[in-house]
């Protein structure tokens, strides 16, 4: 009998990679969508895939209709994705954010919990709990005191705390994937990799007609590849014990860096005439840096990210 795996927020990045990776372990998959005003828009990243996917309608804020797809589908591993997820939108809708990436996670736990006890439990964690947060040697890991400073990241720290919860208190086979920055070609248009990548695209195309607008050049991240992530979260599930790991390439750039590589990848030297600041884009408070030591998770299950900064920009361009 083949596997059954429910997968929240499959239309973004992470659900489209991870439905095709679980696609190539046989596994059943249903994918949980929202309805939407505008026909066209519900499957999104994974429309593609639509024939090889069971979907149903739900919402992470409405914890009956959680119960009632858990209920029928009686999954064997749940994989929960969905989430307001952009930072600078958690300033300006703070409780929307709270409701979905918080309490809407205690809404699924719940209903692993009193419906399929013995299913495997994947909640999508973020170095954006750690806020500005540093070990001494300058990196973030599974221990690191965890300080955020957005309402994305408060509200995904409580989550990261309530699956500790349910895997002590009620025995649930529940982890974490501390997941650090990780792009795709099917990253949403609002992050900043993907501004970069698709102007990248128009000036190749198109020549130059208007700057690129951004906020922060000097924030620091760890940048890696959305392929390489889910396949680490899987591996999570299919260990012999529930934990929390930390998923990362253990290197940092800035959005400097990340700039001048992009440009660099179509013959650009200098891109400093195609940006400009806008200040709409500053966040109230930023996280200056985020470097994850990924140790934990390349010992104990393996796992190592096959893309690095150059070729994942190849990628997202020729993607």
């Amino acid at each position: 009998m083949k596997r059954r795996a429910l997968i929240t927020g499959i239309t973004g990045q992470d659900g489209y990679y991870l439905t095709k990776l679980l696609l190539e372990k046989d596994y059943e998959i249903f994918g949980m969508i929202r309805r939407h005003n505008r026909t066209g828009t519900e499957l999104g990243t994974v429309s593609s895939l639509e024939s090889l996917i069971n979907f149903d309608y739900g919402d992470m804020t409405d914890a009956s209709s959680l119960e009632a797809i858990v209920h029928r589908i009686k999954p064997h591993e749940v994989y929960n994705l969905a989430a307001q997820s952009h930072v600078k939108i958690s300033f300006d809708s703070p409780v929307y954010t709270a409701n979905t990436n918080a309490l809407g996670v205690v809404h699924l736990l719940e209903a692993v919990t009193r419906t399929v006890p013995s299913a495997r439990f994947y909640q999508a964690s973020t170095s954006e709990m750690f806020g500005n947060s540093v070990d001494t040697d300058g990196f973030q890991r599974e221990s690191t005191c965890m300080k955020p400073v957005s309402p994305y990241g408060v509200a995904k720290l409580y989550a990261h705390q309530m699956v500790n919860v349910y895997r002590i208190q009620h025995n649930l086979f529940a982890c974490s994937g501390i997941l650090f920055n990780h792009e795709s070609p099917m990253r949403g248009d609002l992050f900043v990799t993907k501004k970069i990548t698709n102007y990248i695209k128009d000036v190749r195309k198109n020549g130059f007609f208007n700057k690129l607008q951004l906020g922060n050049l000097d924030a620091r991240r760890d940048w890696g590849h959305a392929e390489d992530y889910v396949h680490g979260m899987w591996l999570m599930l299919q260990h012999q014990h529930p934990d929390d790991y930390v998923l990362s390439t253990g290197l940092t750039y800035s959005i400097r860096e990340f700039l001048q590589k992009a440009f660099d990848y179509i013959g650009i030297s200098d891109y400093t005439a195609h940006v400009e600041i806008d200040q709409r884009f500053l966040r109230p408070e930023d996280v200056h840096h985020l470097k994850g030591d990924s140790t934990k998770v390349r010992t104990v299950l393996k796992w190592s990210p096959k893309h690095n900064l150059d070729t994942l920009i190849q990628s997202m361009i020729e993607g």
